[in-house]
């Protein structure tokens, strides 16, 4: 005879399809380590991706230098009406397109490339080459303007061009010396074989503007890197917690599995474990009350209630484990009915009685008259009561009180509570009481030892029913504990309804 547990539909399996998304979450991990590791020599860690994000940033900012391109030789040609102009756009523009082809095919090559330094040293060439292009538009001299226009002129574009190219080449480091040095050298030569004011202040302006703008894009590109470097971190964190997560999900699945095994073979085991028993009580206390004849030695029946006793005691014991079995593996079912609080406070009061005057214990009960039903159940609560008037009777020594009340609750429910003057518990020690399995050091030095699951299944039979559990103990003021049950579950008297039939009513005719 079983209880009919399935072993399919309660089985926790373990979901083997994470181990492949834990393999791919560890080779990110790995990777990203690998990356934030790789740094040697002065080269930055994520060298390709900061190539990658110039590659981005130049082909969405391709017509940036055309327009300046075309703006400068408009103005140029019309300012000096030199045609030498229109060869310098010319090339120019060539230059920048073959250097737009440059970073396109960077781009497609660079993510399977492990040469980011080939990359970034021909992007560096192709910035060279446009800054040589620059240079050439410094070379010719304005015959028609004054020195002051030529300088303004050339000064202007210059410099919107250097601010233009600087902030296009951020992730690149050392564009901005590589693209203007150049053209800074050209200045600075013509300054120096004309030693004219306006070459020179030009040559000193735009020196000086290259160097300031060299710092603050190193600047801008070590705040970049650390962005990415913190970004990378993060990300490794995460696939870490990622990685925690799936094997405490893992152990997790695994422990619950275990726990309703267990659970699975106390409720299969509980008829072998009872019918033995049952045979042993009985027998025993057949042997105890000689029934089939009195014993010839005294001490065999001395032994006998001794074994009657002790079987009884295990057959409690089994009946408590294998009520937390099953409450744990949710098979706990309440059969409820409406029910009196106040008689089954009586009736646990009455059983625990007797084993209070054999201890010189006092019980003093205090019940509210009057007090409605409550829809519960019986054999639960019944439960709940014997447990807690057992822990007080257990623990109050010889010539203690015990005081047992039932009564409403602020919020309309209803409660019993019992309180003695025992040894108590210590702060400390009350959340290990409340555990399963668990035990206060008074428990541990009394001689009625248990197993340390009243608590615990009171606690379950109470929470069961939408109740709630409180325990107040103090180190020797004694204990209280109180099981309350919710307003819901109290069960006011309401007038019958009565049925009542139609009837027809009279026709009254009025004269």
């Amino acid at each position: 005879m079983g209880y009919g547990i399935s072993h399919s539909t309660d089985k926790n399996i373990v979901d083997l399809s994470r181990g492949s998304r834990n393999k791919a979450t560890a080779k990110a991990v790995r990777a990203t380590r690998e990356r934030l590791q790789s740094g040697h020599g002065g080269q930055p860690a994520f060298e390709k991706d900061l190539l990658a994000l110039h590659i981005q940033a130049c082909l969405q900012n391709a017509g940036v230098t055309p327009f300046l391109v075309m703006i400068a030789a408009g103005l140029a040609i019309y300012l000096t009406a030199n045609p030498v102009y229109y060869a310098w756009a010319l090339l120019t523009l060539s230059i920048h397109a073959l250097h737009l082809l440059l970073i396109s095919k960077a781009g497609k090559r660079l993510s399977a490339s492990h040469h980011q330094g080939r990359w970034r040293s021909a992007l560096l060439a192709g910035q060279f080459a446009m800054g040589c292009c620059w240079a050439a538009f410094v070379l010719p001299r304005c015959q028609l303007c004054g020195p002051t226009m030529e300088v303004y002129l050339k000064g202007s574009i210059l410099l919107v061009t250097l601010c233009v190219t600087a902030m296009n080449n951020l992730m690149l480091r050392q564009a901005v010396l590589f693209g203007f040095l150049p053209t800074a050298a050209t200045l600075t030569l013509q300054a120096t074989l004309t030693r004219q004011t306006g070459d020179l202040v030009l040559a000193a302006t735009f020196a000086t503007c290259v160097l300031f703008f060299i710092y603050i894009t190193g600047r801008l590109y070590a705040s970049n890197l650390k962005l990415l470097s913190f970004q990378s971190e993060k990300d490794d964190l995460i696939a870490e917690l990622e990685v925690a997560k799936s094997l405490s999900d893992e152990a997790r699945r695994r422990a619950e599995e275990a726990n309703m095994a267990k659970s699975r073979f106390l409720a299969s085991m509980s008829h072998e474990l009872r019918t033995p028993l049952n045979a042993i009580l009985g027998f025993s206390e057949v042997m105890a009350n000689e029934v089939l004849g009195p014993l010839n030695n005294p001490l065999y029946k001395e032994y006998s209630g001794d074994i009657h006793r002790s079987g009884q005691h295990l057959l409690n014991l089994i009946n408590e484990i294998l009520d937390l079995s099953r409450i744990e593996a949710g098979k706990y079912d309440l059969s409820e009915e409406s029910v009196s609080l106040l008689e089954i406070a009586e009736d646990c009061v009455g059983m625990v009685q007797l084993r209070a005057k054999s201890k010189g214990i006092h019980i003093v009960q205090q019940f509210e008259s009057h007090l409605p039903p409550v829809w519960a159940d019986e054999k639960g609560m019944r439960q709940v009561i014997l447990n807690l008037l057992s822990n007080a009777v257990k623990f109050t020594s010889q010539g203690g009180e015990i005081r047992v009340r039932v009564g409403w609750t602020a919020g309309g429910g209803q409660y019993i509570a019992i309180k003695d003057n025992g040894p108590g518990i210590a702060e400390e020690e009350i959340p290990v009481v409340l555990s399963a399995f668990g035990q206060g050091s008074i428990a541990i030095k009394s001689a009625e030892q248990g197993t340390g699951l009243g608590l615990p299944i009171v606690q379950a039979i109470l929470t069961k029913h939408g109740g709630e559990f409180k325990l107040n103990s103090k180190l020797r003021e004694g204990t209280e504990v109180i099981a309350i049950l919710p307003a819901k579950r109290v069960l006011q008297s309401l007038p019958a309804v009565q049925e009542t039939r139609a009837v027809e009513p009279r026709r009254r005719y009025f004269a």
